[in-house]
C-alpha cells in the first residue's frame, strides 16, 4: 500500500505521464533511500548560496514538464565550482523549453550503478541492477529478478556481473558499501510492488556507490497510460 505522499505526487503526475525528477526523489527519500542535498530554485542567489555551504562541485538541472530526457536538451551541467558557472548555466537552463526551476544538487563521486523496474505484462515488476552511467545501454552488463527481492537475490546479482570486480574494489579504487546497495535494491523493490499499478517502469540511473553511500542522482518514473 502506498504512503499518501507518495500517492499524493503519483495522482499529481498522472495526466503528464511521468514524475518529474524532484517528486520523484521525494519518492525515493520517503522510501528511506539516499538521495544528494539540493536546493530547488529559480533564483541565482539561492544557488549559489547553496553551492558556497556545499564547498564542493554541483550539478544543474532544468525542470521541465516538457524534458524527460534531460541529457538530450543541455538540461544538465556537471561539474560547477564557481559562482560565474553556475549563473551563466543558470541563465542558459531557464530559457530552455517550459523551464519551471533549477535543481541544484551535491555531485558526489564513485561508483556508478543503475537500479531500474519494468512492470512486465507477464511477470509484474522487475528489478534490473548493473554497472551504470552513459555507458549501460553499450555494456549492457545487468542482472534482472523478479520483485521484490531479498539480500540474497542482491548477492547472486551482483555475482552475475562481468563488472562485478568493481564492486568490490579494482585496482586501487575503494569497492561500494554492500550492505548499503542491498538495502538500496531491497527497498527500491518493495517500492514498485507497492507502485505496480501505477508504474510502467522507473529507471534510477546513476546511483553513485561508495564505501558509506548510495545515492540516487537521477530519478525517472513512467507511469501507465489510461
Amino acid at each position: 500500500m502506498l504512503k499518501n505522499k507518495i500517492r499524493t505526487i503519483i495522482d499529481a503526475h498522472k495526466d503528464l505521464g511521468w514524475v518529474l525528477e524532484p517528486d520523484a526523489k521525494a519518492i525515493m527519500k520517503s522510501q528511506g533511500l539516499d538521495i544528494p542535498e539540493f536546493v530547488l530554485t529559480d533564483s541565482f542567489e539561492k544557488a549559489e548560496k547553496f553551492l558556497k555551504k556545499i564547498n564542493g562541485p554541483v550539478v544543474a538541472k532544468a525542470v521541465s514538464k516538457k524534458i524527460l530526457h534531460k541529457t538530450e536538451h543541455q538540461a544538465v551541467v556537471t561539474g560547477i565550482t564557481s559562482g560565474d558557472h553556475l549563473k551563466k548555466e543558470i541563465e542558459r537552463l531557464k530559457r530552455l523549453d517550459g523551464c519551471e526551476a533549477i535543481l541544484v544538487e551535491e555531485m558526489v563521486q564513485g561508483l556508478e550503478v543503475i537500479i531500474g523496474a519494468k512492470n512486465d505484462f507477464q511477470f509484474g515488476p522487475v528489478v534490473v541492477f548493473g554497472i551504470g552511467g552513459t555507458s549501460v545501454e553499450i555494456y549492457n552488463d545487468t542482472a534482472i529478478r523478479m520483485a521484490p527481492i531479498k539480500p540474497d537475490d542482491v548477492s547472486s546479482m551482483a555475482a552475475s556481473l562481468k563488472a562485478k570486480a568493481l564492486l568490490s574494489g579494482y585496482r586501487g579504487k575503494a569497492g561500494v558499501n554492500m550492505e548499503i546497495l542491498t538495502h538500496t535494491l531491497v527497498k527500491f523493490s518493495q517500492l514498485i510492488m507497492a507502485l505496480e499499478d501505477d508504474m510502467e517502469s522507473l529507471d534510477l540511473n546513476p546511483v553513485i556507490c561508495t564505501k558509506d553511500r548510495c545515492i540516487i542522482a537521477d530519478a525517472r518514473i513512467i507511469l501507465k497510460t489510461a
